[in-house]
């Protein structure tokens, strides 16, 4: 069984928001794939050549598997006996895996193996999986944050979010729906970016000095 995964290292938050941006871009030029939002992760990742099944994943010795990537197949399966994953959750977890495939799976790697393949030869290629799990770390942090900077571009969140208090709950919440996230996963982003401040337990929410009430 063949590595075709990338070795790990650190990637700056600026290079990652960077690989989705040109994707969006890409797809910006494209008649048939003009991103529109709710971004329908699914046809981001038809437009990388990549497919989407949602199917029944078996649990492995580590537990439950919330997707999975099978990288000869350019295949992306959806765990679909976990509930949780539909609705805002399932694209951002179908834009996670995309996150992987662009940040930790060698493209050239995987040509090699379908040649090789072309000319009568066995091989396979370990799948990429994902687990649901709370904590997020090193590939698994990477492939997120390319998930929340694919399905909230700045530039959109800048478009919600004009004329809307971000202080206020019910903007958040109607932010969330027109860009199919979760509101919790809008929060995140939005701390993230610096535009606003929650403290831990608390529903009050703030306005830092780089974002003003618009």
């Amino acid at each position: 069984m063949a590595n075709i995964f990338n070795p790990f290292r650190f990637i700056p938050k600026l290079e990652i928001e960077a690989k989705a941006i040109d994707i969006l871009e890409l797809m910006q030029r494209s008649p048939n794939y003009q991103p529109k939002w709710p971004l329908d992760a699914s046809r981001a990742a038809e437009f990388l050549g990549l497919d989407v099944v949602w199917d029944s994943i078996p649990d492995d010795c580590q537990g439950a598997i919330a997707a999975r990537i099978l990288p000869l197949e350019r295949l992306i399966e959806i765990n679909e006996d976990i509930p949780k994953l539909r609705g805002g959750f399932g694209e951002s977890t179908i834009a996670h895996e995309i996150g992987h495939w662009v940040l930790h799976i060698n493209p050239e790697a995987v040509k090699r193996l379908l040649g090789l393949r072309d000319k009568g030869i066995i091989v396979r290629a370990e799948p990429l999986l994902c687990r649901n799990e709370l904590q997020l770390n090193g590939i698994e942090w990477q492939a997120q944050y390319f998930a929340s900077c694919l399905l909230m571009p700045q530039y959109k969140l800048e478009e919600v979010s004009r004329g809307r208090d971000l202080t206020k709950w019910p903007y958040l919440y109607e932010m969330a729906e027109e860009l199919g996230v979760t509101i919790s996963n809008l929060i995140h982003r939005l701390k993230d970016l610096g535009w606003i401040y929650l403290p831990d337990n608390s529903r009050q929410i703030e306005l830092t000095e780089a974002k003003t009430i618009g």
